[in-house]
């Protein structure tokens, strides 16, 4: 009886993340750059019940019950990296990211990803999607009070107002370059990437990605004056959340009876009367 408890319980809790995930998924469908998560329910290990008894000569018999099955987990929540769509927003400071090609990791057969390299005020490198820059009172460019590298490794400073960016990234003032390039870096494994919040990413281990740009075996433009906007799909995602109400509200309910016949079992079989 108390197996059943723990089996409807994991699934409660299991159903309770993947509709946080679905949340926070349909909650950012309209943030520049963002990237859906999923995740997977997945059951636990079998497991073989059998029943082993001696009897008054020793001999010891086993006899097999069948298979109990021990609830399910959600597996490790994700992002998907896959490229959302192009929003004009004609401010000059947005920049999208548009991949073309990226390389594929053999391992996993999934295709790498680019970022934006950005520092913050501790000095630390994380890396973003999202390209909806503004400039601070220094006229350094920004995300979120984060900095904005270039390819050499400082923070991008535009000192007039009349600037562009090119295909690749490199910057130009009043018609004249200045030097400075947009670092763009390439995590060829996106499994090694942890979301921080806030659009940022860092790697498992603290290691800097490496850049993508002169990169022979990578393909991508910068356009100016756009976003990419998130990859979630909304209609599914509502649909996705829907389903895990009422896988939850199930379990739920198998938990209450068993709740019930445990009441029973506990105060009305074998009373006296």
């Amino acid at each position: 009886m108390l197996r059943g408890f723990y089996t409807a319980a994991s699934g409660m809790l299991a159903q309770q993340r993947r509709a946080e995930m679905l949340s926070n998924n349909i909650a950012n469908a309209n943030t520049p750059g963002f990237k859906a998560e999923q995740g997977t329910v997945r059951a636990f290990p079998e497991l073989l019940l059998s029943h082993i008894e001696t009897n008054k000569n020793g001999h010891v018999t086993q006899k097999e019950i069948g298979p109990l099955h021990t609830g399910a987990y959600l597996q490790e929540i994700i992002p998907l990296y896959t490229q959302g769509d192009l929003k004009e927003t004609k401010v000059k400071s947005d920049v999208a990211l548009i991949e073309e090609v990226v390389p594929t990791l053999e391992e996993t057969n999934v295709k790498g990803s680019l970022f934006y390299a950005v520092q913050t005020p501790e000095g630390q490198v994380k890396y973003t999607k999202n390209g909806h820059f503004s400039l601070d009172e220094n006229g350094r460019l920004t995300l979120g009070g984060n900095f904005v590298l270039s390819t050499n490794g400082s923070p991008i400073v535009l000192t007039e107002s009349d600037y562009a960016f090119s295909s690749d990234g490199r910057i130009s003032v009043n018609g004249e370059p200045t030097g400075q390039q947009l670092d763009v870096r390439f995590a060829s494994d996106v499994r090694n990437l942890v979301r921080e919040g806030n659009g940022l990413y860092r790697t498992v281990g603290e290691e800097a990605l490496p850049s993508a740009v002169g990169n022979g075996a990578i393909q991508y433009t910068l356009k100016q004056g756009y976003v990419e906007t998130s990859n979630v799909d909304i209609a599914s995602s509502y649909t996705d959340l829907l389903t895990a109400y009422r896988s939850f509200e199930a379990n739920q309910k198998v938990l209450q009876a068993y709740d019930k016949s445990m009441d029973k079992a506990v105060n009305e079989i074998g009373r006296v009367r």
